[in-house]
């Protein structure tokens, strides 16, 4: 029946039905757009409020005077226009005022003869870092390419013959045994192709372990051939002995990861998860003699390679803060499980004692 009310097929048609759909669609995307404008201008916003809330890491002196002794070398991360820079500090005053380097980097580790560093580059959603061999005098002596990755760990022999560095494939599943890919390679610092780890042999209990999730990390040296490093396979970790020159692992003790070896060569500090929940680590101190294991008074998870101060205490570094004023310091502890941790460098990252 005909009511003689006039209609407008654009409006109830297929055609009208369409456009409709359309308009919702371009009014969501806009809305979408303008909300992501406003979300990046906020953010942008709260992460400038946050540095100029943070506090200024003091600087000051020659790079080259502190060291000329024995000394620390670190990641910057105070906040400013020197944000990242490598700094020095004296071992006798490593709170003061530190010396900035020339050098920019995200992880770096350094002896008297050379250093090695770690820059982050970021295109879209893909993380590399580019990877160099530095002079004391902290200009590029050797590029040794990119690795791809969203974190990393790096070492110098005590000789800084030759250069370490593990990237993270999967930055954020790693937290979870098993779930994660590394790379690790080791490099002669006098030239010559990089070495991966995955290439080496690895003995378990006498036997040549080939699990497809074999991965390596967390590099420590102990002279220009032997070395320590974490081993992944059939989803257990271990503290594994290798040799550059064998191009061999062999499993010693399960649940270690990022080992660093301390100055006498006696005792490994290292990461624990034992049963704490994933992502969480307890720092411990290995005696490779005995195999007792002591764990350090620092409660908080650490997620670091820890780096001996001398032979009696251990740094590594921590963050703390909300995350868009996150802040890192470095920390020390007594490594015989003893004592109260202490703040060791404020604003700071991967260090690198130098005597």
């Amino acid at each position: 029946m005909n009511d003689g009310a006039a209609h407008d097929p654009g409006e109830t048609g297929p055609g009208g039905r369409g456009r409709a759909r359309l308009l919702a669609v371009v009014a969501v995307t806009v809305l979408a757009a303008v909300g992501a404008s406003a979300y990046v201008v906020h953010a942008r916003r709260e992460s400038q409020r946050a540095t100029e809330r943070a506090p200024h890491a003091a600087t000051g002196g020659d790079w080259a005077s502190v060291s000329a002794g024995p000394h620390v070398v670190f990641r910057n991360t105070g906040a400013g226009p020197d944000q990242g820079k490598v700094a020095v500090a004296p071992l006798t005053d490593p709170a003061g005022p530190r010396a900035l380097t020339p050098a920019s980097c995200d992880r770096v580790y350094a002896t008297r003869a050379r250093a090695v560093c770690l820059s982050a580059h970021t295109v879209l959603t893909t993380r590399s870092y580019q990877v160099r061999l530095l002079r004391p005098d902290w200009s590029t002596e050797r590029d040794l390419g990119k690795l791809t990755g969203l974190y990393s760990r790096t070492r110098l022999a005590p000789d800084a013959g030759h250069a370490a560095v593990t990237a993270f494939v999967y930055g954020d599943s790693y937290t979870s045994p098993g779930k994660f890919s590394t790379r690790t390679t080791i490099t002669p610092a006098a030239g010559g192709a990089p070495l991966d780890l995955e290439k080496f042999e690895l003995v378990v209990d006498g036997k040549v372990r080939r699990d497809r999730d074999r991965n390596f990390w967390g590099v420590t040296f102990a002279d220009g051939d032997r070395f320590y490093a974490t081993a992944l396979a059939g989803g257990k970790t271990w503290l594994a002995r290798g040799s550059v020159a064998a191009r061999r692992l062999t499993a010693l003790y399960e649940d270690v990861e990022c080992p660093s070896l301390s100055p006498d060569g006696t005792r490994i500090a290292y990461k624990k998860h034992g049963d704490l929940p994933d992502g969480q680590w307890r720092l411990t101190v290995l005696d490779l003699a005995t195999g007792r294991q002591t764990p350090l008074a620092e409660t908080r998870s650490v997620d670091d390679q820890p780096e001996w101060l001398d032979d009696q205490h251990v740094l590594y570094g921590l963050q703390s803060g909300p995350m868009a004023a996150r802040t890192t310091d470095v920390w020390v502890a007594d490594a015989d499980g003893g004592g109260t941790p202490s703040l060791f460098i404020p604003n700071a990252w991967s260090p690198a004692v130098v005597r």
